[in-house]
């Protein structure tokens, strides 16, 4: 056995013993790869093999290890990682100028938390501070597997083993204005609404022209409380800074995170705006984390909103992003046969919807043994999804496309 192979071995043998038997088994699926390093839109193996890494599910925008966020992030641990949340720390809070200067007219406050479902929780009890308790989400929506936030992620997968969450909420279909509208009206000035621009691990399901515009107008004819998840959207992902700016949308609470890390350290936030943020600006200690908001987290994502600044991420995603959905579109013309469904995406969120299931872990196994990581959608059996960085090359693009090609063909010789 070489020592690649036995690092492996090794790898699984503990990841089966200390952290999940069901982890290991797909990791054997996949071969027991083990990823050691990476770079830009690289992920490198213990072989030394390189992967474009189109998967990691829309935290690396900015790619692997960006020079100048790594360099933030070295700097801080080296002098101050962590606060003692006794005195102001100005690393923190220079990120949250920064966020906020990026962020929809009016979201001027920002609270930082170490993940996207933390995210959630905080802004559920924000709206709760505010007696929005009755809450309205969408089917299939995805919104974090923390109590609060898995009982608005409607899917009974992951709702049925931790019955019963939190109660009084409705899913409505996604993308149905007159079913919000209805939902809203029911709820009235109690009601909470969380809903996503575009549903990513839903399967990235794109909802009609106006349909955001449509969830606001209702939530401020009845008295509701509107959350819009950007999450996995903002940031540039989709081509813009955020899913709503199409629409001109301003939610009473926007989600960032993903991407806000830089690829680096976990970070996301709540932005909300003057009024709204009331009982958590009144009182610092009303919702707090111990690790929320560090000096280490504030370096990177302030790094990643500059880095994103400056080398328009924005604009480099929806450039890259045509040409990446009509260029996987015409493959599939070509090559696909029925095999696939739809592609469908806005920017750099693409969702390849296969006609049967037991496809997708074809092709995503055909596509990783060939040299590209891609990401299955947790609420979407069927569809795969690519959330590549914004800084690929053309030549990284023609590799990619013709991994593609040669994973199509590999899939129509065995369906």
């Amino acid at each position: 056995m070489t020592s690649v192979e036995q690092l492996a071995e090794d790898v699984v043998t503990r990841t089966r013993k200390h952290l999940s038997s069901g982890r290991a088994s797909l990791a054997r699926l996949m071969g027991s790869v083990v990823e050691v390093r990476s770079e830009g839109p690289w992920v490198i193996d213990a072989d030394g093999r390189r992967y474009l890494d189109f998967g990691g599910y829309g935290v690396f925008i900015l790619g692997h290890c960006h020079p100048a966020v790594v360099a933030a992030v070295q700097h801080q641990v080296a002098t101050h990682p962590l606060a003692t949340r006794t005195l102001l720390e100005p690393v923190i809070a220079e990120a949250a100028e920064a966020l906020a200067a990026i962020a929809p007219p009016g979201l001027d406050h920002v609270h930082f938390v170490n993940s996207g479902t933390e995210a959630t929780e905080a802004a559920l009890k924000l709206a709760r501070a505010h007696g929005h308790h009755r809450l309205i989400t969408t089917v299939n929506g995805f919104h974090g597997k923390t109590l609060g936030s898995l009982s608005v992620t409607a899917k009974d997968t992951y709702q049925e083993p931790f019955q019963p969450l939190l109660p009084d909420v409705l899913a409505v279909p996604f993308g149905d204005a007159a079913a919000m509208e209805a939902a809203v009206a029911e709820r009235g000035a109690q009601g909470c609404v969380i809903v996503e621009p575009i549903q990513g691990e839903g399967g990235v399901v794109i909802p009609p022209p106006g349909y955001l515009t449509a969830v606001a107008r209702s939530c401020a004819r009845h008295g509701a409380f509107l959350i819009i998840d950007e999450i996995q959207t903002g940031l540039g992902r989709l081509g813009s800074w955020w899913g709503v700016d199409d629409e001109g949308v301003v939610p009473d609470v926007l989600l960032v995170g993903k991407g806000l890390s830089g690829g680096i350290i976990p970070v996301a936030a709540m932005l909300v705006g003057e009024d709204r943020y009331g009982p958590f600006n009144r009182d610092p200690f009303l919702h707090s984390s111990t690790f929320g908001g560090s000096p280490l987290a504030g370096a990177a994502a302030l790094a990643a909103v500059r880095a994103m600044s400056d080398e328009d991420i924005p604009r480099r995603a929806a450039r890259l992003g045509e040409a990446l959905i009509s260029g996987v579109r015409a493959r599939v013309a070509a090559h696909g046969g029925g095999l696939i469904h739809e592609v469908r995406g806005r920017g750099l969120l693409i969702g390849i919807e296969m006609a049967q299931q037991r496809h997708l872990g074809e092709l995503a196994l055909a596509l990783i043994d060939r040299g590209v990581l891609v990401s299955h959608s947790l609420n979407a059996s069927r569809v795969i999804r690519l959330t590549p960085p914004a800084i690929l090359t053309e030549a990284q693009m023609a590799q990619f496309f013709h991994v593609f090609d040669d994973g199509l063909a590999s899939l129509a010789a065995i369906a």
